[in-house]
């Protein structure tokens, strides 16, 4: 574990009185918001920890100095790859040569592994504590990285149940720490409060559409979405629709594509939680979004779709019955997925008014969800994962 013995062995805490510098890499927006809840869990137990690297706003607000933003590295599709790649280096030397010149005590590594797992190689090279929080997905694909994760990384901090397991047998020291989640998922407003803020109707059948974070894929997805907000208002006149903007989407593009269908969608920024709380059902696109709906106990279809290509090698790979994250907690399905041609306006239409006619099928659905926040341990997750990297500090 490239322990210094000629180092000054602190026991216990870090000495209070010297500035601690660590770096934190967040390359995607989720990591932007449970990074900073870390950053802040961190310097409530030590004032003097200095931090720097990889971010959003909300890691700036946390006091991180920003080498580089991070909505500058998000890169989704292979195009996209080639014009940031340059910039993406750039940022990547930058790191590698602070890791000699600043010598941080600890780099703590949020998700993105393209970019983190190479960085986690180059300071175990300089004896730099790592520790990743939130894991790349491998239990989805691409095992293989397991054994490079053991090479290259102290600890690892994981937030489904299932993974500790997974690499605990392949011998890295990882701990579940719970999903960061549950401390962020939370109505603000009452149901009548919210439904008045939101200019909604009291009454009506709540439909709201999350078509995902990333550009692709809205513009993959929520066309059939609003296709099927069309059908469902011919069958179930008394509703209306609301879709909660993602703060890493642009306002105008979503308007420019609900322009082209005949639904009335309300865009409400910045309120997700309190929209999908109001929520009688949700259409949502894999990925995070259904955790959050699920930890809201709403009902919902789960929709995905990528290229035939990405999605035929995908299945070649990818080793898992569901693709939905409430299920594949669940190890069941509970909530219904529409995957590829399956993910079209009829059929998302169909599963939305089904549940929506079926009281038992939606009551049964709820009593399911109840159960995901169980399973995603207890809530004060940064606090534990600050303790967790100032346990790791400790032994230096």
């Amino acid at each position: 574990m490239h322990h210094n013995t000629q180092t000054h062995q602190t026991i216990g805490k870090p000495n209070q009185n010297s500035i601690r510098q660590i770096m934190i890499v967040a390359g995607e927006a989720s990591g932007d918001l449970h990074g900073a809840n870390l950053v802040t869990a961190m310097q409530s137990l030590n004032p003097n920890f200095r931090f720097y690297g990889i971010g959003g706003n909300r890691l700036k607000k946390a006091g991180v100095e920003l080498l580089a933003h991070s909505s500058d590295m998000a890169v989704v599709g292979l195009t996209e790859v080639i014009t940031k790649l340059k910039m993406i280096l750039k940022v990547m030397r930058q790191l590698k040569i602070s890791l000699k010149e600043r010598k941080p005590k600890m780099v703590i590594l949020i998700d993105y592994p393209d970019f983190n797992l190479p960085l986690a190689k180059a300071a175990r090279k300089q004896g730099i504590k790592v520790l990743y929080y939130i894991s790349p997905q491998l239990w989805a694909w691409r095992k293989g990285r397991i054994k490079k994760i053991k090479k290259t990384v102290d600890k690892i901090a994981v937030i489904l149940p299932f993974e500790a397991q997974m690499y605990q047998e392949a011998g890295v020291d990882a701990v579940f720490v719970g999903h960061p989640l549950l401390d962020v998922v939370k109505r603000k407003f009452s149901y009548k409060e919210a439904i008045k803020r939101f200019g909604l109707q009291e009454g009506l059948t709540t439909v709201s559409i999350l078509p995902g974070s990333r550009v692709s894929e809205v513009v993959r997805l929520l066309p059939e979405m609003l296709q099927a907000a069309e059908i469902l208002a011919k069958m179930i006149p008394a509703a209306q629709f609301v879709l909660p903007l993602a703060d890493t989407l642009d306002l105008q593009l979503v308007q420019s594509i609900i322009r082209r269908y005949r639904a009335e969608v309300r865009i409400i920024q910045n309120e997700t939680y309190d929209v999908i709380g109001v929520s009688d059902i949700a259409i949502v696109a894999s990925g995070t979004a259904t955790l959050e709906t699920a930890l809201l106990e709403v009902p919902m279809v789960i929709v995905y779709r990528v290229s035939n290509l990405s999605y035929n090698i995908g299945r070649q790979i990818i080793k898992v019955n569901n693709i939905g994250l409430v299920n594949i907690i669940a190890g069941k399905s509970i909530v219904p997925e529409l995957i590829q041609d399956e993910a079209n306006s009829r059929r998302i239409a169909a599963e939305v008014s089904d549940i929506l006619c079926s009281k038992t099928r939606r009551e049964e659905m709820k009593l399911h969800l109840s159960t995901i926040k169980d399973k995603l341990g207890r809530p004060g997750v940064a606090g534990r994962v600050a303790l967790l990297a100032y346990d790791m500090l400790s032994l230096r």
